[in-house]
């Protein structure tokens, strides 16, 4: 539970609730109902409109994430033993969260979500948006007994993970973008940011986020670059938040286990079925230059492949930032 659980919950189907109705459900007067209200408003930044004979309602219905819901799924997809799950109502970022959690001692394969983010990251410093109720904020915690570079094409084989998930629900002409993007008809729909520590020669530890738009609306207005939701895509039947995080779980412990049996190698073949941007002309940026050439795909350890005047010149992921020619071929 967190602070205005139940309100929020009786309020999430988006319609009208009297006052007299939440006053029981809270406990408290009428007149208390609405600074309650006002609270939930300023804490989640959510719309609630108030009518006079009707009573109270959110502006936009909710399909709210529930931790017992999610460790039931995981448990009839067979999960003998689910991960430990931490679900928060607000929280500046499931990453960051999740990283001082594993200094700790927290467990291989805990999890941590958030019905909100105030500091969500993206690659390269870039602010993630991360309304209340919407969309996925995910992150799951490993530890390897190998040290942080051999477990540099994690990053690419997660992006898979979460694509197999798109797929699974029918999301069919999701794509790839080097690294760990995923595109649908050229807009973003879900990126990663991975989180290594760990000793030079091991062991290691990565924390996984994961970002997946799933009904943005005109919270999209603050993101700088072309997106879509999960909601906007035509004729996908979309499942519950609970049933995208449960399956998202699924497959990510399963990419992590097939990375750690096999490497990076085993999923090279599938990356390339789902590259959108394979024999394109790309433009890739670091600080200071700027490289453009065909993308040849990625070698065997993860790095992009680009081919400029008859040379194949390698990048790695944490040096450059790709992006689409002008020019198609």
């Amino acid at each position: 539970m967190y602070p205005h659980h139940d309100l929020i919950q009786r309020l999430a189907d988006g319609r009208f609730h009297s006052g007299e109705e939440l006053g029981r459900l809270l406990e408290v007067t009428r007149s208390s109902v609405w600074k309650r209200l006002k609270q939930v408003k300023e804490q989640y930044s959510l719309d609630i409109d108030a009518v006079t004979g009707k009573g109270y309602r959110l502006r936009e219905p909710l399909d709210l994430l529930s931790q017992n819901a999610i460790l039931e799924l995981l448990r009839e997809e067979g999960m003998a033993a689910p991960p430990a799950l931490t679900l928060h109502a607000c929280i500046d970022s499931t990453n960051s969260w999740l990283m001082k959690q594993a200094a700790s001692g927290a467990e291989s394969g805990s999890v941590c979500l958030a019905e909100q983010q105030l500091a969500g990251k993206g690659r390269h410093g870039r602010k993630w948006i991360s309304p209340f109720g919407r969309n996925i904020y995910l992150s799951i915690l490993w530890r390897f007994e190998y040290p942080p570079m051999q477990i540099a094409g994690l990053s690419l084989a997660s992006a898979i993970g979460v694509l197999r998930l798109l797929h699974q629900f029918n999301c069919d002409q999701a794509g790839l973008k080097w690294p760990n993007d995923i595109l649908w008809q050229g807009k973003k729909l879900a990126g990663l940011l991975l989180e290594v520590s760990g000793e030079a020669s091991g062991p290691s530890q990565v924390v996984i986020g994961v970002g997946l738009n799933t009904r943005l609306d005109s919270h999209g207005e603050a993101i700088d670059q072309p997106w879509v939701d999960l909601n906007s895509i035509p004729n996908l039947t979309l499942p519950t938040r609970n049933e995208l995080v449960c399956n998202m779980i699924r497959h990510l412990r399963d990419v992590i286990g097939q990375y750690q049996a096999d490497g990076l190698q085993s999923f090279i073949d599938e990356w390339r079925r789902h590259d959108l941007l394979l024999g394109e002309e790309v433009v890739i940026r670091s600080h200071t230059q700027r490289h453009t050439g065909e993308h040849m795909g990625i070698d065997a350890n993860g790095a992009i492949r680009l081919r400029s005047n008859g040379k194949e010149r390698t990048f790695h992921a944490g040096e450059v930032s790709l992006r689409h020619s002008f020019h198609k071929r």
